[in-house]
């Protein structure tokens, strides 16, 4: 399994890539992997550089190294819940605790459903692909709420941005004037409709948030969860490997980490050219396919290597960024399909739509340029 700061220099070999039935990420979710993951690895440096020693590869069995990252993960899992339990409020009222513990809560069964994806083979697979489905349900579910309300701050700040006072700079007092007549005439359009575009994507959104909180509040206290819990409360103490996996080499959980980066690999090389057609919704769909492997490939660095990779978390957070943009994009897309609306607020939106768009279109180019291996995005 190659670092980082390592470039590919040919194009990697596909594998299947997992769909999204793999529980590895959850519908909208909007929790960061990354989060304080700032930075880029300096070529020619390893774990050991940033604090985290590389492991013996001969220390690399199931037992040394992938069980007890599944329990410490399930027991991430179980403290999260107890806190959100003590702290359960809705976000309006105070509920910032919570919250922060459904972040957690989350954040562990990604990495649970995730490892027991890309290390399969390595575990009861009857057992791994059952609990990973249901762990993907319940961070669907709980990821929902943060997502609409996410979505609408983010799409009001924009309306904002885009109706504000601010005007283009111009050279000269005569192309000042018409400039600033003419985006005057833009702003004062996309002004009379902004408001109620506004006040439509809130009462849209807000009715969804609220659903989601009452769907997660129902989840939370059903039979399926407490199955769940229960599971990975067993996972806390018991791993269940696969048979004959006792004494396994390095191979056992090399081989699957270097399945899932050239996975990775090969989406990223797959990915449209920076040259391609702008504006193009039907290319959305892979690159939420290589936020996905990226996701599968980190925890693997972070099961084998015994840490997460820094270099990473800029190019993981950009596609955090592109999904948030494109779900906003379809939103405000939505809002402007709603029977009635009068033209101003149709305008207003449609502009909204065209700069989340622009957003898009943004952080795709800032997952480029950070993404570690350089040649990956140019293979033929």
């Amino acid at each position: 399994m190659r670092r980082p700061d390592q470039q590919t220099t040919t194009r990697p070999t596909t594998d299947p890539a997992p769909g999204t039935g793999t529980g590895a990420d959850a519908p909208a979710d909007t929790a960061p992997d990354g989060a304080g993951e700032q930075g880029h690895r300096p070529a020619g440096t390893g774990p050991a550089a940033q604090g985290h020693p590389a492991r013996d590869t001969g220390d690399l069995t199931t037992e040394a190294v992938l069980a007890p990252y599944l329990r410490g993960q399930a027991a991430d899992f179980l403290r999260s819940l107890r806190l959100h339990h003590e702290h359960s409020a809705p976000a309006d009222a105070g509920g910032h605790d919570a919250a922060a513990a459904t972040r957690a809560l989350r954040r562990a069964a990604r990495r649970i459903s995730g490892s027991l994806h890309t290390f399969r083979t390595a575990l009861d697979p009857h057992w791994a692909d059952q609990l990973r489905a249901e762990l993907a349900w319940l961070s669907g579910v709980l990821a929902r709420e943060h997502a609409y309300a996410n979505r609408l701050t983010r799409l009001v700040e924009a309306l904002h941005q885009l109706s504000g006072p601010a005007l283009p700079a111009a050279r000269g007092a005569r192309a000042a004037g018409e400039a600033a007549a003419s985006d005057a005439q833009g702003r004062a359009a996309l002004g009379v409709g902004a408001a109620r575009a506004g006040a439509l994507l809130e009462r849209r959104l807000t009715l969804a948030r609220t659903r989601s909180h009452s769907a997660a509040l129902q989840a939370l206290g059903s039979s399926r969860f407490h199955a769940v819990a229960d599971a990975v409360a067993l996972l806390a103490s018991d791993v269940p490997l696969a048979p004959g996996t006792t004494g396994r080499t390095a191979e056992a959980l090399l081989e699957p980490a270097e399945r899932a980066e050239q996975r990775l690999l090969a989406a990223v090389a797959a990915l449209p050219p920076s040259d391609s057609e702008p504006y193009n919704e039907a290319q959305d769909a892979a690159w939420h396919q290589a936020r996905l492997l990226l996701r599968l490939h980190r925890y693997a660095h972070e099961v084998v290597l015994g840490a997460a990779a820094p270099s990473l978390a800029s190019c993981g957070h950009a596609l955090d960024l592109h999904r948030d943009a494109v779900e906003a994009a379809a939103a405000a897309a939505a809002a402007a399909r709603t029977p009635r609306i009068a033209p101003a607020t149709a305008y207003a939106l449609g502009v909204l739509h065209a700069d989340q768009r622009h957003e898009v279109e943004a952080a795709r180019a800032v997952f480029r340029e950070t993404w570690p291996y350089a040649t990956a995005l140019t293979a033929p």
